[in-house]
């Protein structure tokens, strides 16, 4: 009784707008015989194809009528998503508005064959059904005991041409699970045909794909059929209630994905790698502009970066830090004084107690490179060219304490300058080979998006990334909560926190 009354006051909105006859439940659907109400019945029973559960729909159902609210509820979550938002997910977009919910539901409500109205509207994004598609792989993988979990000493490389008789055979068990290619399941050699097979699984995970077997490689291996399938349930869900695609000119970051890509309507102008804000250093999901380009910046290095990555260095070798451009400051009667490092006694300092400011004077050695890219935001988030390119030939590149460093951001630098008078690349390069810094205001600032998509569909092709933040595993979490955000919203919960990190 309860959950038929949950149902009802999740809908109410919706209801206002519907016929009549659907809003009443038990006379719902008149136009659907007994045989397509049980089709429906079967069609609800296998939402879990889609990502959801079926027992959040009251599937079984007992009657009629309950299958009716429960295609209702299905429904709106196949069109809306289930998941409504997340604290600090700024980057999950719903657009209601773009859904024209009223009438799916009016067309639920009069066809004679409800079950392919839900089948229409769990595959209306264009991703859907290769997503399906592999979902349904991993979930049969899972239903027949999934794949074997290699042991041993996991932290050791396993290199190319050796002979491993303890993980050399479970490393071809757990292959040949995904990859027909490998046989000769006992051999304890790492042979060619092994290595292909590893460089196959590498390159498909967004591992640097060189066919050594390390701590990083040897994690993916150990990454359940589920946890994929988790993932894949997470993408279904985001992908729902998609606002229509922006045609302006906007710069979209897939963090898990180490992608930056420069969109202009549905053209890519530009698309390349970059590096994030490792785990325990995250970066932010945002929705900010970028509004302006600093040339030959310095860096202020942050407090956290100052005290746990850099006291250290100045610890063993303060000279050489100077060589290299750091500036160390203190407040003396409130006015910040420059300090000599070579005569300060580091090993009195720690990470809990370091009282002076770094500043790292700009130049090639400079952590920022030589040009930033400013985008006001509370989390001082911006991006920024870096002099530590070798980076960007690995697979996995959550290296940064936040800020996104950039592969090609010359690149960059040339497309955001269109449209401001005065300024073309041969003036950017003039203001770089200067030394000087400097600043040029955007004459059009430049929507960027900071995202978390672990899931890229790639013509037709379904490329899975690591959750390295773990956010997908608290989408699921939400994903998987009995009552939904909305119909918590409506008995009068918070929307915003009902999933929360």
């Amino acid at each position: 009784m309860r959950r038929a009354f949950l149902l009802s006051i999740l809908t109410l909105p919706v209801l206002a707008r519907l016929p009549a006859a659907f809003a009443q439940g038990a006379d719902a659907l008149p136009a659907a015989s007994d045989a397509a109400v049980a089709r429906l019945a079967e069609r609800l029973a296998r939402l879990d194809e889609d990502g959801l559960d079926p027992r959040h729909y009251g599937i079984p159902a007992a009657s009629r009528a309950e299958t009716m609210r429960g295609a209702q509820a299905a429904m709106m979550d196949l069109l809306l998503g289930r998941v409504a938002s997340l604290r600090g997910r700024v980057d999950l977009r719903r657009d209601p508005a773009a859904v024209p919910l009223a009438a799916w539901m009016a067309e639920l409500a009069g066809s004679p064959e409800p079950a392919q109205v839900i089948d229409r509207a769990a595959e209306l994004s264009p991703d859907a059904r290769p997503i399906k598609a592999e979902l349904a792989r991993y979930r049969a993988i899972t239903a027949a005991g999934g794949w074997p979990r290699i042991t041993g000493d996991l932290q050791r490389t396993l290199e190319p041409g050796t002979m491993d008789a303890a993980r050399v055979p479970q490393l071809r068990a757990r292959l040949a699970a995904t990859d027909a290619a490998v046989s000769d399941l006992f051999n304890p050699v790492y042979d060619p045909p092994l290595l292909d097979a590893v460089r196959r699984f590498q390159d498909a995970e967004g591992l640097e794909a060189d066919g050594r077997v390390g701590a990083i490689t040897w994690a993916a291996l150990n990454q359940s059929a589920e946890g994929k399938a988790t993932q894949l349930r997470v993408a279904l869900d985001m992908r729902r209630g998609q606002p229509t695609r922006a045609q302006d000119r906007r710069i979209e970051v897939n963090i898990p994905h180490y992608r930056l890509q420069l969109l202009e309507g549905d053209r890519t102008a530009l698309d390349m790698a970059v590096i994030v804000g490792r785990r325990d250093r995250q970066t932010p999901m945002l929705n900010v502009r970028m509004t302006a380009l600093q040339f030959n910046p310095p860096w202020g290095v942050p407090d956290r970066n100052a005290r746990e990555d850099l006291l250290p260095r100045f610890r063993r070798d303060p000279a050489g830090m100077q060589a290299r451009g750091y500036r160390l400051f203190e407040r003396v009667d409130g006015e910040v004084v420059p300090v000599d490092a070579t005569m300060i006694d580091f090993s009195a300092y720690n990470r809990n107690h370091f009282p002076y400011f770094i500043r790292q004077d700009a130049g090639e050695r400079n952590a920022l490179g030589q040009i930033k890219f400013v985008m006001p935001n509370n989390d001082a988030i911006y991006m920024h060219d870096t002099p530590d390119r070798h980076l960007f030939s690995r697979g996995l590149r959550a290296f940064s304490s936040g800020c996104i460093r950039l592969e090609r951001p010359m690149e960059l630098l040339s497309a955001a300058l269109s449209g401001t008078a005065g300024w073309d690349r041969a003036r950017a390069d003039r203001a770089l080979a200067s030394r000087a810094t400097s600043s040029v205001s955007l004459a059009r600032s430049i929507p960027v998006r900071l995202h978390y998509t672990t899931v890229i569909v790639d013509g037709g092709r379904v490329i899975m990334r690591p959750d390295i933040y773990g956010l997908d595993a608290e989408y699921a979490r939400a994903l998987d909560r009995a009552t939904n955000q909305r119909l918590a919203s409506a008995e009068g919960g918070a929307t915003r926190g009902a999933g929360t990190r």
